[in-house]
């Protein structure tokens, strides 16, 4: 983990061809305590060694399915239902985190891959039992920028910039034709893109990570200037940072100022998590 120290910053952003309705802004400015964040997101052995601990069963295990990117599955995978408004995602029973893409799939060789099929739920388990918590959504922003204002990226505007991948997203025509060419099609390994200024990596792409906070896209109209932590109910929960399936034909949201939600039973193969600490 990484301790950063108390300060203020500039959250969200009004940029036009953000996406309003996830309420990305007013910008406004916080104020956070000292706080400490994990410099990348839980892996597969970190989660394997709390569930082996504890014998956790996670949501979607309980569920005995969860959603998956059709195009990580074989070509012979059999027909299953699908998402109406992202055909893209199909249903497959047996998928958890440990069977990633169904029960023929396994991560044994993914040992430092981010976990993913974790629910909000299952995240918040986890930390309980590691005497950690998430973090809040303007921690997960103020540390994922590394320091910096104004920027989309945590290194600038640019999302690749001198020709240089610098994050796991989805290159190509989606959904269709993943070229890879940042080298990875699915998640990679955590710690394999440079860190932020601040040490934490992978805080765009690879995975979407679950914060603490309820969503309400209203919210930062009025939030707290002093250590805001989301609004006190809601039906979702906050989600950070974009995946390996963001596209800036569909989806522009790897972003550090972006932000999504899922309802808090939700699980899918790129969607986990980081954890953080107080003071």
């Amino acid at each position: 983990m990484v301790r950063v120290p108390a300060g203020s910053f500039t959250m969200g952003t009004d940029d036009r061809n953000g996406y309003p309705a996830d309420g990305e802004g007013p910008p406004h400015r916080v104020e956070l305590s000292a706080y400490s964040i994990g410099v990348h997101a839980v892996t597969n052995a970190e989660f394997a060694a709390f569930v082996d601990a504890t014998g956790y069963v996670t949501t979607a295990e309980r569920f005995g399915n969860s959603f998956v990117f059709g195009g990580l599955l074989p070509d012979d995978f059999p027909p299953t239902r699908g998402v109406a408004a992202a055909p893209w995602w199909r249903e497959v029973l047996g998928a958890s985190w440990c069977h990633p893409e169904g029960p023929q799939s396994d991560v044994a060789d993914r040992a430092d891959h981010p976990v993913v099929h974790v629910s909000w739920l299952d995240a918040e388990a986890y930390c309980r039992w590691a005497g950690v918590r998430l973090p809040t959504e303007a921690e997960w922003e103020c540390a994922a920028r590394g320091g910096h204002e104004g920027h989309h990226f945590p290194w600038g505007d640019e999302r690749e910039p001198g020709g240089v991948h610098r994050m796991n997203v989805f290159q190509g025509t989606f959904p269709a034709d993943d070229t890879a060419a940042d080298g990875w099609a699915g998640t990679c390994p955590v710690e394999t893109f440079p860190p932020n200024d601040l040490g934490l990596y992978e805080t765009t792409g690879n995975v979407w990570e679950w914060c603490a906070d309820w969503f309400d896209p209203t919210y930062y109209a009025r939030s707290p200037a002093l250590d805001p932590s989301g609004p006190e109910h809601g039906t979702a929960r906050v989600m950070r940072g974009g995946s390996y399936l963001c596209h800036d034909s569909y989806c522009w949201r790897y972003r550090v100022d972006a932000r999504s939600a899922n309802t808090p039973d939700s699980s899918t193969g790129n969607l986990g998590f980081r954890i953080a600490t107080s003071g």
